[in-house]
């Protein structure tokens, strides 16, 4: 049953995918990517436990949206609030610990693993928008497929790659 109450959250933001980014555009304009707010609540929503007892689970959608663009936007103005002068950040030591580039590049070989255990279709999506930097429209322009099509292999693919990071993403 637990896994049911899941299931109907993850239908809903499929359902409500448009009308979800439309509202996110509107409300918040410019100032950040309704594509980058989806992904980041498709990954919240994932991490919710089964066995939550969600009543409205549009509503609850629609506020946990709210809830990450609203946090991505004071992410953006606090680090440009707090972003060091030109001699500040001459003088602060960039070099990284033995530990951590050994950390560093573990994370990244499992990164690699798990990027190259995604399928091709979903490898192929996530890479030009994550690495070349294509919206999910010039991604659905590029390959012939619906921009809905690119967007739920995105989600999959982050989803897995979440999966197999697991504690390692900071």
């Amino acid at each position: 049953m637990a896994e049911d109450k899941k299931k109907s959250m993850l239908d809903c933001f499929v359902s409500s995918y448009t009308e979800l980014s439309r509202h996110l555009s509107r409300r918040f304009g410019r100032d950040l990517d309704p594509q980058d707010v989806m992904q980041d609540t498709y990954l919240r929503l994932e991490a919710i436990p089964a066995e939550s007892d969600i009543r409205n689970p549009r509503s609850y959608l629609f506020r946990m949206a709210n809830n990450v663009a609203t946090d991505r936007l004071r992410g953006q103005r606090s680090a440009v609030g707090y972003a060091p002068s030109e001699e500040l950040a001459a003088a602060v030591d960039d070099s990284a610990s033995p530990e951590q580039i050994t950390d560093y590049r573990q994370r990244l070989v499992r990164l690699q693993e798990a990027i190259a255990e995604l399928p091709p279709r979903q490898k192929q999506v996530l890479l030009m928008h994550k690495f070349d930097g294509l919206t999910h429209t010039q991604i659905a322009a590029e390959l012939g497929v619906t921009k809905s099509a690119v967007e739920k292999l995105i989600m999959k693919a982050l989803a897995h790659l979440r999966d197999r990071m697991g504690t390692l993403i900071d």
